[in-house]
């Protein structure tokens, strides 16, 4: 069974930083598409990284609100996914998903797309001004 659990969130003021990670479990794939979402109440859910591992290749791909602050990164030995977020905004908050699915399901690059098959529960991410 894949389980994929998030930790890192919490609150910090504007400029700061923070770091998430998402570890995973159970999963039966070496190579991996896997990415990071943030949905803010009342808002639709964002897709803020991806990230595609194909055998010892990997590609990423960032929204354009993040592009240059946020860096994803994936730790094979720990099995571990983390998003590194600086120079956070207020417009940064929101509940921060990790997702993951086979390397299939972004056979044509590191993908943003909601539809992956995995997901963790989520990790509170709070900025203040």
């Amino acid at each position: 069974q894949v389980q994929l659990v998030e930790s890192g969130g919490g609150s910090v003021q504007a400029g700061g930083s923070l770091r998430l990670s998402c570890a995973a479990s159970g999963f039966p794939y070496i190579s991996a598409c896997m990415g990071w979402f943030r949905q803010a109440p009342g808002k639709e859910r964002e897709g803020v990284a991806a990230i595609r591992i194909l055998w010892n290749t990997r590609s990423v791909d960032y929204a354009d609100s993040v592009k240059g602050r946020f860096t994803i990164s994936k730790d094979n030995a720990e099995s571990t996914l983390y998003l590194q977020m600086n120079s956070l905004k207020p417009e940064d908050t929101a509940m921060y998903y990790c997702a993951a699915d086979s390397p299939s399901y972004c056979s044509g690059g590191p993908s943003r797309d909601s539809g992956y098959k995995y997901w963790g529960q989520g990790t509170q991410v709070t900025v203040s001004s």
